[in-house]
């Protein structure tokens, strides 16, 4: 929460969203990451989802993109 309070993802004016989710879902969501709130959670998924790293695609686009001569020390 942190890092997206400073890349400013926390200001702002704030916004209402409905949704139905489920109950237990929530609750062991909270459970897990000690959030009492249903805002606070909703904000910490919401921060998780857009600060999450996609290092994993980048890796997958770049297959077949390392010359078959590179020395990786191995």
């Amino acid at each position: 929460m942190n890092t997206a309070r400073e890349l400013g993802l926390l200001g702002g004016e704030k916004d209402r969203i409905g949704g139905r989710i489920r109950r237990d879902l929530v609750t062991a969501a909270k459970m897990k990451c000690g959030i009492a709130s249903d805002t606070e959670l909703l904000e910490y998924a919401l921060a998780k989802v857009a600060l999450e790293d996609d290092f994993g695609a980048q890796l997958v686009r770049r297959k077949g993109q390392i010359t078959g001569d590179l020395d990786l020390e191995f």
